[in-house]
């Protein structure tokens, strides 16, 4: 793949990431509505799976670039990870803020190692 033809691939596939975290996350709000940012948890957790995936199966170059950093960089979410935090501590809601911060990067790093595993099987 030439590099234009993928960075090309990488602006169309980070506008589809950013249009499947927007659709899960508006999901799952809508199917249960909680002060909980449980939207943004699952795109991130599942995200990180993905690029645990990737990264396990030896995913690289071209590749690598358009589908983790295009698609799934733009699906997962650092900077709203983290204003939904600071909503929760500006409401004086600690426990579900300390709750979503840690239990965010846990879930995220145990599903990171999962799906490196399940990519390191399938080679």
């Amino acid at each position: 793949m030439s590099g234009v033809v993928a960075w090309i691939g990488v602006g169309i596939c980070g506008a589809a990431g950013a249009y499947a975290r927007f659709r899960m996350s508006a999901g799952i709000a809508t199917r249960w509505p909680s002060r909980f940012p449980a939207g943004t948890l699952s795109v991130n957790v599942s995200g990180s799976f993905a690029l645990g995936l990737l990264t396990g199966a030896h995913v690289a170059g071209d590749a690598m670039l358009v589908i983790g950093t295009g698609l799934l960089g733009a699906f997962t979410t650092f900077s709203t990870w983290m204003v939904e935090a600071q909503r929760l501590g500006e409401d004086h809601d600690w426990m579900r803020m300390w709750l979503y911060l840690l239990g965010a990067m846990l879930l995220g790093l145990a599903a990171t190692v999962l799906g490196w595993l399940i990519g390191e099987a399938l080679q």
